[in-house]
């Protein structure tokens, strides 16, 4: 996993082992290319920083493509997984929601939700003001968050089949926090005779909020999108990627 969490939450070896798998399935690994090439035309030829970089899915392809990227994350397993995938990449364990680095980055990019697992408010505005920091006067921050979807809790809790498949079946439980803007999940992947589980606490964020935060740490809104093949964000988008830059170099 990535962010500062609680221990119930974090990256086990055996929720790190899920998770290749889990992005093969879920079609995010297929989409890597098209991510690491989004990302690359902020930093041609330069250096980037991924918070939460996890197993490298998609900062392995941008580190192919010339750049130089560093991670941090807060999982040994997730960062051993890194190793094992390249030894291309220098990541170190931190907390992407207060950090600090000696170089200034071309870009910064957070992606696949991890900046809603910062689960307060205060941990994401955090995140912003270090990403802020670590930029570059001409340097990016790009983050992918996915658009809050509330529908079908009743008594805010709600029951989902996310995944179907000939062998594999997701089944998300979810209880709503909506004072505190909270998702609370554990979600059963069914395949075969084992039953694997995948706790998870999300801080969900609006765009209109996320644009905020961001206001409040100097930096602005430079363009949105609803996918890496930049398609228009609109009002039936599912996510959206959000790049900024420095209010003032």
């Amino acid at each position: 996993m990535k962010p500062n969490m609680l221990d119930e939450y974090s990256y086990d070896e055996t929720l790190s082992s899920m998770y290749d798998e889990y992005t093969r399935l879920t079609g995010k690994d297929a989409e890597a290319g098209k991510a690491a090439a989004f990302l690359e035309r902020f930093c041609i030829g330069g250096n980037a920083l991924e918070l939460g970089i996890g197993n490298g899915r998609v900062a392995g392809p941008l580190s192919e493509r010339g750049v130089r990227v560093e991670g941090i994350d807060n999982s040994d397993s997730m960062l051993k997984l890194l190793a094992e995938r390249t030894d291309q990449i220098d990541a170190w364990k931190g907390d992407i929601a207060n950090f600090g680095v000696e170089q200034a980055y071309d870009l910064v990019f957070c992606i696949y939700g991890t900046f809603t697992l910062l689960s307060k408010r205060e941990d994401q505005i955090a995140c912003l003001r270090s990403a802020a920091a670590a930029l570059n006067n001409e340097g990016i921050l790009a983050i992918e968050i996915r658009v809050p979807f509330l529908d079908g809790f009743v008594n805010r809790q709600r029951i989902t089949a996310k995944l179907v498949d000939d062998k594999n079946t997701f089944v998300d439980t979810e209880t709503h926090d909506p004072l505190n803007q909270t998702i609370t999940s554990t979600s059963l992947w069914f395949s075969g005779k084992s039953i694997r589980r995948w706790p998870q606490r999300i801080r969900y964020v609006y765009h209109q909020e996320l644009d905020t935060m961001a206001e409040c740490v100097g930096l602005e809104l430079a363009e949105r999108w609803e996918n890496w093949t930049r398609d228009a964000f609109t009002d039936t988008s599912e996510r959206h990627i959000s790049v900024y830059r420095r209010t003032s170099p």
